[in-house]
């Protein structure tokens, strides 16, 4: 399972990759694989809107199941990856690259303070398994 060091982990297996005032959001490998195969993507939240940390900002669906997508940071939704509504499967092949899921600029750069990051969402993981 991979967890890339550099980003930073919610309870929901959201990850975020800050890059200056904007942040790149996605699913992990591990929500990724736990959902199996990834057929639909719907992002509801409109690119230019405002939305708080928590809210749910889409849903991921799967030939298993569906999953709500939960904003980790408050923040302006600046960018969607709009190649995942023809191919939504790129998040189950490439979940940290090419299927990220949206890019988001921030509004409160203190609330990464609290999300998980590699080494914490590891403990997590193995705790939540266990």
């Amino acid at each position: 399972m991979s967890v890339p060091k550099d980003y930073k982990y919610t309870k929901d297996d959201e990850w975020i990759k800050v890059d200056g005032g904007e942040a790149t959001i996605g699913i992990t490998d591990y929500a990724q694989d736990q959902l199996s195969d990834i057929v639909y993507l719907d992002v509801s939240l409109e690119l230019g809107k405002d939305a708080e940390q928590g809210a749910m900002f889409g849903t991921v669906e799967s030939v298993k199941a569906a999953a709500d997508l939960y904003l980790p940071v408050s923040g302006k939704l600046s960018a969607v990856n709009e190649a995942l509504s023809e191919t939504p499967e790129t998040i189950n092949s490439d979940p940290f690259g090419e299927g990220w899921i949206a890019k988001i600029m921030l509004s409160n750069d203190s609330e990464l303070d609290g999300l998980m990051d590699a080494a914490a969402y590891e403990k997590y993981l193995a705790e939540r398994d266990a």
